[in-house]
């Protein structure tokens, strides 16, 4: 049990990281310490919900 827990917080952390990705490429290098900070706290909250948007995104029927 131990061990599937820790699976899931492996993967978790990993979506995590995936979905700040982004953010942390683009202001990496963009402008100061304070700035950087700022943009990565600004994206967590999206990147600590994404598996209820992939849960979503798995559900939901095609519009088309």
């Amino acid at each position: 049990m131990r061990a599937f827990i820790a699976l899931v917080v492996v993967i978790y952390l990993i979506g995590v990281g995936a979905a700040l990705a982004p953010t942390i490429r683009d202001r990496w290098n963009a402008g100061t310490a304070s700035e950087f900070a700022d943009s990565v706290a600004r994206a967590a909250p999206d990147a600590l919900a994404w598996p209820a948007r992939a849960y979503r995104a798995a559900t939901e029927p095609a519009h088309g």
